[in-house]
């Protein structure tokens, strides 16, 4: 009888056999996986070189909006264009400071001082090309190299001047407005058209030289130095990989055009960086070579489930920028065009979901400006929504962060008076970066979503963005408008309100011309914060007796009020009542009053006429030998 033996070679082949095919296979993917890693490396680098050129884009459309602002005012107030200089004050913007180029070639600085810029800036020329953009130039100041933005002033019809936003691109790279890898990579400005860097911060610290002059690099294989070349020179965007003369490392490089002159924004990763991901995938696929097959599947299956739920996260945060981007491009202007305002509300509906979707922007004293997107149009949940803003925002200044409410009931005690079809509720306070209160964003039919909180916080910046360009447009406004001393309207609103005052009137007109007696004698005597007090007293006593609404400052000492449908008499009693007020307090105006029945038809001889006998009350009042020793 035969002794039976055991069979090892065949379960050891199959063993070895089933090592050699998971041996291959490991190294096929991870051969695999590092393609995968580098094609995604370059749409990262494509993802991150566009948010860098959108936000830099943004950023200058900003400052040249901003920028022409300022000159449509200087504009309105030749006589004070020196003075905005030194008021503008703007940390969200690229521009170091704002200079001013006045015919002759003098430029005027934020603190007063004149500079010659003979050879260097051309009134003529610059004043001719109209609006634009410069590429890299020196500064005046022994600055380094700057890009100046030029904005015309014309006053009626001429240049009189040429505003200029100076860009110092020293201090360029701390003002990106993007931060690219969180700031593993380098990025480079570049001007497509000579090849000057306006920011490069792989060399760092050193002074801004040229992509040209700095020779030909050794490329890897597949990739040429002309193909870079010609890419910056035509505005393409692609990339190239090739070997740094600083480190020996490989570094991808990505370009892409910007809608800035012929700039273009470009970045370079370390070969480390880009396949990192790749690596520690080689080195699990290494380990699993150990491991049984059964372990081996359930890994797989554990790594299919684990793939589908990063995608779909993944997905679910692409979407979630592509809306925070929506919603920040509608909402750039919206403080001329309020109609954005409710188109970005939808948006902001579709990325939670909700039903409908409310932002109201605090006021002085409390009040505020409400929009509402509801879908279907408006209902009584929506009004809801709207007027629990005021109790939200009791809540936001007692300190809560964010109000989540799941229930009718959690829904009730925040808001009292919230109907009964109001299931759930989610809201955030809008602060500025100094963390005032200046608005309240809510949500409501929410869909059983938990995270809506978190997603409104996101587009919170952007409504904060929005009260800060309308608190600062609506201040605009109406500085051109007020003046400053007084605080009665100026001549620019005097012009304005010509023509509403005299359609205003129904039964007849008056027009009070008002003078300021011994403000020259009083400036020289006294000073002219004495003046100063003098006018302020005038303008206080005109409000008292006469209101604001129709009363103006056209003048140094000149005074203008208009009363629409009152008795002629009334209006004589009022403004003796006036004088006599301010002789209370030492002061001294004559008054010259002339009144018309309707309709107007010439209201600037009214106003003639009542100056006409203001001068008659002020000759009569230096004629007084007693006025006229205080005088003196």
């Amino acid at each position: 009888m035969g002794k039976k033996t055991a069979h090892w070679k065949s379960p050891l082949a199959a063993t070895l056999l089933l090592v050699g095919l998971l041996a291959a296979a490991s190294f096929f993917v991870t051969s695999r996986i590092n393609q995968m890693e580098e094609q995604s490396s370059f749409v990262r680098l494509a993802e991150e070189a566009g948010k860098l050129a959108r936000g830099m884009e943004q950023t200058v459309r900003s400052d040249w909006e901003k920028l022409t602002l300022i000159a449509e005012i200087m504009a309105d107030r030749p006589g004070e264009m020196e003075e905005f200089l030194g008021l503008y004050q703007d940390t969200g913007s690229f521009f170091t400071r704002l200079e001013l180029l006045l015919p002759g070639d003098v430029v005027v600085t934020s603190d007063g001082e004149r500079k010659s810029a003979a050879g260097i800036l051309s009134f003529a020329a610059l004043s001719a090309q109209g609006p634009h953009v410069s590429d890299r130039e020196e500064g005046l100041h022994g600055e380094g190299l700057v890009v100046r933005h030029y904005v015309p002033v014309t006053v009626d019809g001429e240049t009189a001047a040429v505003l200029c936003g100076v860009v110092e691109l020293g201090n360029m790279v701390e003002d990106l407005p993007y931060t690219p890898y969180s700031g593993e990579t380098a990025v480079y400005i570049i001007d497509g058209a000579t090849g000057d860097f306006l920011v490069d911060t792989w060399h760092a610290g050193q002074p801004l030289g040229n992509i040209w002059e700095m020779g030909g690099r050794p490329m890897a294989e597949g990739y040429d130095d002309a193909q870079l070349r010609q890419g910056l020179v035509d505005g393409e965007s692609n990339f190239v990989v090739f070997v740094s003369n600083t480190t020996g490392e490989y570094l991808y490089f990505y370009y892409a055009p910007l809608s800035i002159n012929q700039w273009r924004v470009a970045m370079s990763v370390p070969e480390d960086l880009v396949f990192s991901g790749a690596r520690r995938i080689r080195s699990l696929l290494a380990a699993l070579l150990g491991v049984e097959s059964v372990v081996f599947v359930l890994y797989i299956g554990w790594m299919i489930l684990y793939v589908r739920r990063e995608t779909g996260e993944k997905q679910r945060q692409l979407d979630a920028i592509n809306y925070i981007y929506d919603v920040e491009k509608l909402l750039f202007n919206a403080h001329e065009h309020r109609e954005n305002i409710s188109r970005s509300l939808e948006v902001v509906a579709r990325m939670l979901p909700a039903r409908r979707v409310a932002f109201t922007m605090l006021e002085k004293g409390g009040e505020g400006v409400s929009y509402l997107w509801e879908a279907g149009g408006r209902t009584e949940l929506g009004s809801a929504l709207l007027e629990g803003a005021p109790a939200l925002a009791d809540r936001f200044t007692g300190g809560r962060e964010e109000v989540t409410a799941r229930g009718a009931a959690e829904v009730r005690a925040l808001l009292p008076g919230a109907p009964a079809g109001m299931e759930d509720l989610a809201a955030v306070p809008v602060e500025d970066s100094k963390g005032v209160l200046r608005g309240v964003l809510s949500a409501s039919g929410l869909s059983g979503r938990t995270d809506c909180a978190a997603m409104l916080r996101s587009v919170g910046i952007s409504y904060a963005m929005l009260s800060g360009n309308t608190r600062t447009y609506q201040e605009m406004r109406r500085q051109g408008t007020e003046d400053v001393l007084t605080g009665l309207y100026n001549r620019n609103r005097y012009a304005q309100d010509l023509g509403r005052i005299a359609s205003a009137c129904r039964t007849g007109l008056s027009c009070l011309f008002i003078d300021a007696n011994g403000l020259h004698e009083l400036n020289n005597t006294q000073g002219h914060e004495a003046g100063d007090r003098m006018l302020q007293a005038v303008a206080r006593q005109i409000r008292a007796h006469f209101g604001g609404d129709m009363a103006y400052r056209v003048g140094g000492d000149e005074f203008i009020v208009f009363a629409v449908d009152e008795e002629r008499e009334e209006v004589l009693r009022r403004g003796e009542a006036l004088s006599a007020a301010l002789e209370g307090e030492g002061c001294y105006v004559s008054v010259g009053v002339d009144w018309v029945p309707a309709p107007v038809e010439d209201l600037e001889q009214v106003v003639k006429q009542a100056e006409k006998r203001m001068y008659d009350r002020k000759r009569a009042y230096y004629e007084d030998a007693w006025h006229d020793r205080r005088a003196r």
